[in-house]
């Protein structure tokens, strides 16, 4: 069952929005492979490529993905056992200057990316339907644990459509498979 508006802050419309599908399990099941298969193609001597000055590199964002879908998947983790305590937000660029994403192959992100959602999955493939439906506080507003579901499957959506756009748009890019 999707979430409804009052179940996420606004901002997270966007990331809940890209995933129309009313079962949200199988899209974060099959989005390993997706990673796996769209980062792998960038050859190792393009994984630091920038579209734009000041813009993360391929490297970077799939830190920042690996990142997000640690935070998201805590929140869903706590809030599915009713953790009643607010939880803090992120800052995604301090996280990424503190992140050492250039010390990284991409293959290694890839991994721990797969690592990281096999873990969430581990949680939320046994929650009842109860669960999924509890709340909690982060970032100062309320989520339900069914709007984080959403909100990984988007977030990672958003940028896998980010890289094809706007990375892969050099043809030097995307060179593998």
């Amino acid at each position: 069952m999707r979430p409804t508006n009052s179940e996420f802050a606004p901002f997270y419309a966007g990331y809940v929005s890209l995933v129309p599908e009313p079962q949200v399990l199988p899209i974060l099941e099959h989005q390993p492979e997706e990673i796996a298969d769209l980062f792998g193609s960038v050859p190792a001597a393009r994984e630091t490529f920038r579209y734009e000055p000041g813009k993360w590199s391929i490297r970077e964002m799939l830190r920042h993905i690996v990142d997000a879908e640690r935070v998201f998947g805590f929140r869903a983790f706590c809030f599915s056992r009713g953790e009643q305590q607010a939880l803090p937000g992120f800052d995604q660029d301090v996280y990424i200057a503190n992140g050492a994403a250039h010390s990284r192959q991409l293959r290694e992100l890839i991994d721990e990316f797969t690592l990281v959602r096999t873990g969430n999955l581990r949680v939320l493939n046994v929650l009842s339907d109860e669960d999924w439906a509890r709340t909690g506080t982060a970032s100062g507003h309320p989520v339900s644990v069914r709007a984080l579901g959403y909100i990984m499957a988007g977030h990672v959506r958003h940028h896998c459509k980010m890289l094809r756009e706007r990375y892969f748009s050099d043809p030097q890019v995307r060179t593998r498979n």
